[in-house]
């Protein structure tokens, strides 16, 4: 298909978000780009979360890695459903009680404020490495397929697209992003149902004969139980677990939407009905790589991993099918984008610069600081997207896993201390202890063939991290002498 009827149609996309962008951004101010005036529709959040907790890197990467490691990745999608129980009954009571703008507020009314400065500061850090990961894998897949044939540079692509991104959001924040998440979830998840539909029709299967198919080939295998693998099934669960209680409950992005809420009650019907959808979700994504892989040995095709769905989409499919998943893909692409952006400058605003406690500060001042600390973090986003394009990894979703077990550790450490303990900390030596856990790991995992020999340490590195940050924090604590939250 042509590059310049496929750029038509994305920008009629971005025309149908300015649209939404602009009805639900009239009359905004600081709060509702922060925390959406507590005012948000739960259904709107728990389905437009599905669009946020999936992103492109799921769209491309997981039925990609169908290949090498069958359906493994659903021992980590059983974990996710533990833990947004965790996250809908442990977590979110204790930031409706303290009614929250900023989760990392917490680490401050019970550790302190070097402990809060750093959560924050490992949360700004962690979510801009994730967030551009994943940003990189979509624009550099739209480069290829669309923009490279026109002559448009990869660092042009980068920067049309976070212009888009900042101009549906730089009015409205949470408040619109509630709204363009649904619409964008919509989209992705009508592409991922056509391609699956397409596939078994072009090869006249059915669910259950293309299950039978995958079978023999190697790609339904859901279980591995073999202990010193990466992907043995107790370590994936716990993986899935720990997860989905640092990437969502103690991450300020997904939880900005969903205590943007009104009611405690809804938040957490937010939460469930988002995990039992996640594991459908992916469940699809999952059967969709098996077909991927039964449709590419079919038609010869050599591709795999990150660059098989794209390839078969937009090359082995009919044009219609190759739109809609360019339209998906993008879909994929701004929810993670958006939401990442507009949460790193509220948490800057908020937790680094203190906004909400500058009493001197008029409304207009702090709209102006806000609008600037989201131009910053949209050019840093660029740099880091470049950074990634020169770097070319093959299977983003082990980058963004990678990333999570180092930057998230910490997080993970300081809530967990702070919940299931009444010590207190010296906060000054918070920091050290949370720079000193990832770099532990570092070394663990960088030499853990001659530490642990066969046994491999895969995800489950995030729950190392949180464990040394946790006897850490032990370490320099003492009883409390004060009642703590």
């Amino acid at each position: 298909m042509s590059p310049t009827v496929l750029l038509l149609f994305v920008a009629g996309y971005f025309l149908l978000l300015l649209a939404v962008a602009w009805y639900t951004g009239k009359n905004s101010n600081n709060e509702s780009f922060f925390i959406g005036n507590k005012n948000s529709n739960w259904m709107l959040v728990a389905f437009g979360m599905i669009g946020t907790s999936l992103s492109g890197v799921t769209f491309v990467s997981v039925p990609g890695a169908v290949g090498k490691e069958s359906f493994a990745y659903f021992q980590i999608v059983i974990g996710y459903l533990i833990g947004y129980f965790i996250v809908a009954y442990v977590l979110l009571p204790l930031y409706y009680k303290l009614n929250l703008t900023s989760i990392y507020n917490y680490l401050s009314k019970r550790l302190g404020i070097a402990s809060y400065k750093t959560g924050a500061a490992f949360f700004i850090l962690s979510r801009t490495l994730g967030a551009t990961a994943r940003l990189y894998l979509v624009v550099k897949i739209l480069n290829d397929t669309i923009l490279e044939d026109l002559g448009v540079p990869f660092w042009l692509t980068t920067l049309i697209i976070l212009i888009m991104i900042l101009v549906y959001t730089y009015e409205g924040g949470v408040k619109t992003i509630v709204f363009t998440d649904t619409l964008q979830t919509t989209f992705m998840l009508t592409g991922l149902v056509v391609c699956v539909a397409y596939i078994l029709h072009t090869m006249n299967l059915n669910v259950g004969t293309a299950l039978t198919a995958m079978n023999d080939k190697g790609y339904s295998k859901i279980f591995f139980f073999d202990p010193n693998s990466k992907l043995y099934f107790v370590k994936q669960i716990f993986a899935g677990i720990f997860i989905t209680v640092t990437m969502t409950g103690m991450d300020q992005e997904m939880m900005q939407k969903t205590i943007s809420v009104k009611r405690l009650q809804d938040s957490q019907k937010n939460i469930v009905t988002l995990s039992f959808i996640l594991i459908v979700v992916i469940g699809l994504f999952l059967f969709l790589g098996g077909l991927l892989y039964l449709y590419a040995a079919q038609q010869g095709v050599v591709s795999a991993g990150d660059k098989l769905f794209p390839d078969i989409a937009l090359h082995q499919m009919p044009h219609f099918v190759s739109i809609i998943f360019i339209i998906a893909l993008i879909s994929a692409l701004f929810p993670s984008a958006d939401g990442a952006i507009t949460a790193l400058t509220s948490s800057f605003c908020i937790d680094i610069i203190g906004m909400q406690r500058k009493a001197d500060w008029d409304e207009k001042k702090k709209k102006k600081i806000r609008q600037q600390v989201h131009l910053t973090v949209a050019f840093i986003f660029l740099l880091f997207v470049l950074l990634f394009y020169k770097i070319n990894n093959p299977s983003m979703i082990s980058v963004i896993l990678k990333v999570a077990a180092y930057t998230y550790g910490p997080i993970l450490g300081l809530f967990t201390f702070g919940i299931i303990t009444k010590r207190s900390v010296a906060d000054k030596l918070v920091p050290y202890v949370c720079i000193a856990a990832p770099l532990i790991c570092f070394f663990v995992d960088k030499f853990q063939t001659q530490l642990f020999g066969s046994f491999q340490i895969g995800s489950e590195l995030l729950i190392l991290n949180g464990l040394l940050t946790y006897i850490g924090l032990l370490i320099i604590s003492k009883k409390a002498s004060i009642t703590t939250v």
